[in-house]
């Protein structure tokens, strides 16, 4: 596909994108028409619809978009830099590592502001990828051994998470509910929270689209051609940990994006590495819009986390895609 496609695809998305965050303006407890969404939207009035707008849907939505491209940028990083294609936030035990000091931090330090959670959030999605990948030189960082080592990281915070949890009380209800990734009451100064790390990420991403493209190559012929390994690879690691550490204290853990966008996007075949991020962003934004909409509409006025909807989504999708053969990992089919 090359680059007026990638562009005219990327186009569809993002309108895609803007029409089911138009859609999600319409449900809830008191639902709108699309004539008093679309009225409401171009000249606030300050009444109740008004309000429901911009101060309790919009925002939600915008926040479901820019959280799905951050972990659909950060699946990419991590399968790229870890030339695995299983790798994604969650396997590499990176979401555990930012999810679980920040339930401790919840729990054990409530007086300290949320204000620091995406650098705790950082620091152990750091601490556990390190892990990781330690682990996995033991079977010389093959990509079965980096996922076996993630999951293992990843089943050994979760218990405690688990036992954290245990010791919350009534506390244990709100939590539950965000480890399973929702953006239920999220408005602006969330958004506002998050996005500096997704920008990072993206922006951090497509400025070392070069490196990326010769990290797909193996290390001997990057180190050949001049890139140093020891340089690049702790800073994509960063840049990949970056959106999880500011999604994860606004979401929680949101499964499959990381993992699918990715593999979505090299179905399309874009040209070059740049236009593969960008693509990857949408395609992951497009995702969680979605599946926001869904969790919102499918039990109204109740609503399901949006975790629990991608992963129902995803897995048999994901599925599908392994049976028949059509996952891709530069070119080499999984």
């Amino acid at each position: 596909m090359n680059a007026r496609k990638s562009l005219a695809v990327i186009a569809l998305l993002v309108a895609a994108i803007l029409l089911v965050v138009f859609l999600g303006l319409l449900p809830g407890a008191k639902a709108l028409t699309i004539g008093d969404a679309t009225r409401v939207l171009l000249a606030p009035d300050g009444k109740v619809d008004s309000i429901l707008v911009w101060t309790l849907r919009l925002p939600r939505s915008l926040v479901a978009a820019f959280a799905g491209a951050g972990l659909a940028v950060s699946g990419y990083l991590l399968q790229t830099l870890t030339r695995n294609p299983l790798a994604d936030p969650g396997i590499t035990g990176v979401t555990a590592g930012a999810i679980t000091p920040i339930v401790c931090c919840f729990v054990f330090l409530p007086w300290l502001s949320s204000v620091y959670y995406p650098f705790i959030g950082l620091a152990g999605g750091l601490a556990a990828a390190a892990v990781t990948f330690w682990v996995a030189k033991g079977g010389q960082g093959r990509p079965l051994h980096l996922a076996l080592g993630g999951v293992s990281v990843s089943l050994f915070l979760g218990a405690i998470t688990i036992y954290v949890l245990l010791l919350t009380g009534p506390q244990s209800t709100s939590l539950l509910f965000w480890l399973s990734g929702g953006f239920q009451g999220r408005s602006w100064p969330h958004l506002a929270y998050m996005l500096p790390w997704i920008l990072i990420g993206l922006a951090g991403a497509l400025a070392l689209h070069r490196v990326i493209a010769m990290f797909a190559l193996s290390d001997h012929a990057a180190a050949g051609m001049g890139l140093q390994l020891s340089l690049w690879k702790p800073v994509l690691l960063v840049l990949g940990i970056c959106p999880v550490a500011g999604v994860a204290p606004v979401a929680g853990p949101v499964a499959f994006v990381g993992l699918a966008a990715p593999h979505i996007t090299r179905l399309l075949k874009p040209r070059g590495v740049a236009w593969e991020i960008a693509l990857c962003a949408a395609i992951g934004a497009l995702i969680v819009t979605v599946a926001d909409l869904i969790a919102r509409t499918i039990a109204i006025p109740k609503e399901l986390p949006v975790g629990i909807v991608t992963a129902l989504i995803g897995g048999p999708v994901f599925v599908y895609l392994i049976q028949r053969g059509r996952l891709q990992f530069r070119g080499q089919g999984l």
